[in-house]
C-alpha cells in the first residue's frame, strides 16, 4: 500500500508537468492544425535560461526569495520571444502549404534549437540551484517534498488560469473563433495573425514554467531534455483529444499516473525481468493503443459532439 501511494504522488507530480506541456501542443493544434514538435525544445530553453539567470542573480547578491521569481519571469519572457520567433519565421510562411511541409519544418526547428542549446550551454548537465527548503513530508507511508508540492499546486493554478483566459477573456474568445474558422473570424474583425502569435507565446510561457519545474525537481537540466518530455506530452495531448484543453490536462495527469504505477510494479509483475527504467515504454504503448482504438482521444469526440 505504501508503494502504491508513493507512486500515485509521484505520478501526479510528473503528470502535472506533462499536462502543462501538452497544453502548448493542443492550443497550437486547435488553432492551426499543426503539431509543433519544437515545443519540447522550448521547455528545454526555459529550464536552461532559468538556471543561467539564477546563477547571475545569485552571483550579484540577490536573495534567493527574490532571485527565483525574477529567474522564472526572465525565462518566460525568453521563451515567449522564442515562441513568437518560431511562429513568425518557421510556421507563418507555410500556413497554407501542404501539411507535410510544416511538420518537417517543426522537426527541423527542434534539431536547430537542440544544437544551439548545446553550443550555448555545452553538452554537460546544468545544476539547478537549491532555493527552496526541500523538507520531506510523510503522507501515510509515502514521502513528498516541498518542491514536489510546489510543482503540483503551481501546475494546477496555471491550468486553471489558462482555462479562465480561454473561456472568460477577449483573447480567449478570439482564440476560439480562430479555431472554429479563421476566415469568418477575420471578417468579424479578429486579427488572426496576432491571435496565433499570442497563442504560441502563451504556450511557450507554460513550457518555460514546465522546464523550470522539471529542472527544480531533478536538480538538473540538459540540452536534450526536451525531446523525450515533448514526446510524452504529445502523447498526453493525443490521449485527451488533440485540440481539447480539458483533455490535455486530464490526460497529462493520467499519463503520469500510468507511467509511475508501471515503473513501480513492472519489476514485481515480470518477476524481475523488467525494471523501473522501462517506464518510458508505457507512454508510447498508451499512444499506440489510443491511435488504434480511439484516434479522436478519450475526451475529444464526446466534447465535440456536445459543442
Amino acid at each position: 500500500m505504501d508503494i502504491f501511494l508513493q507512486q500515485i504522488l509521484n505520478g501526479l507530480v510528473q503528470g502535472s508537468v506533462y499536462a502543462l506541456v501538452a497544453l502548448g501542443y493542443t492550443m497550437v493544434y486547435g488553432i492551426l492544425g499543426l503539431i509543433n514538435f519544437a515545443h519540447g525544445e522550448v521547455v528545454m530553453v526555459g529550464a536552461l535560461t532559468s538556471i543561467t539567470a539564477l546563477g547571475v542573480l545569485l552571483g550579484w547578491g540577490v536573495p534567493g526569495w527574490l532571485a527565483l521569481p525574477l529567474g522564472v519571469l526572465l525565462s518566460m519572457l525568453v521563451c515567449m520571444a522564442l515562441g513568437y520567433g518560431i511562429e513568425r519565421v518557421a510556421y507563418r510562411p507555410l500556413r497554407h502549404a501542404p501539411r507535410l511541409a510544416p511538420l518537417i519544418t517543426a522537426i527541423g526547428v527542434s534539431i536547430v534549437l537542440q544544437n544551439l542549446a548545446m553550443m550555448l550551454w555545452g553538452r554537460g548537465y546544468q545544476s539547478f540551484p537549491n532555493l527552496i527548503e526541500n523538507t520531506s513530508h510523510h503522507l501515510g507511508g509515502a514521502v513528498i517534498n516541498n518542491v514536489q508540492i510546489a510543482i503540483f499546486v503551481l501546475a494546477l493554478l496555471m491550468m486553471a488560469g489558462l482555462m479562465a483566459v480561454v473561456h472568460g477573456s477577449k483573447l480567449g474568445r478570439a482564440m476560439r473563433a480562430v479555431s472554429e474558422n479563421q476566415h469568418a473570424a477575420q471578417l468579424m474583425g479578429v486579427n488572426v495573425n496576432q491571435v496565433i502569435s499570442l497563442t504560441f507565446m502563451l504556450g511557450s510561457a507554460l513550457a518555460a514554467i514546465a522546464g523550470i519545474m522539471v529542472s527544480a525537481n531533478y536538480g538538473l537540466a540538459h540540452y536534450y531534455m526536451g525531446f523525450l518530455l515533448g514526446l510524452k506530452a504529445f502523447t498526453a495531448a493525443v490521449l485527451g483529444g488533440i485540440g481539447n484543453l480539458r483533455g490535455a490536462m486530464v490526460s497529462g495527469l493520467l499519463l503520469g499516473l500510468i507511467e509511475s504505477l508501471g515503473a513501480g510494479y513492472i519489476g514485481q509483475l515480470s518477476h524481475g525481468f523488467f525494471g523501473s527504467h522501462y517506464q518510458d515504454v508505457f507512454a508510447f504503448v498508451v499512444l499506440i493503443i489510443v491511435l488504434i482504438f480511439r484516434p479522436s482521444g478519450l475526451l475529444g469526440e464526446r466534447l465535440a459532439e456536445r459543442a
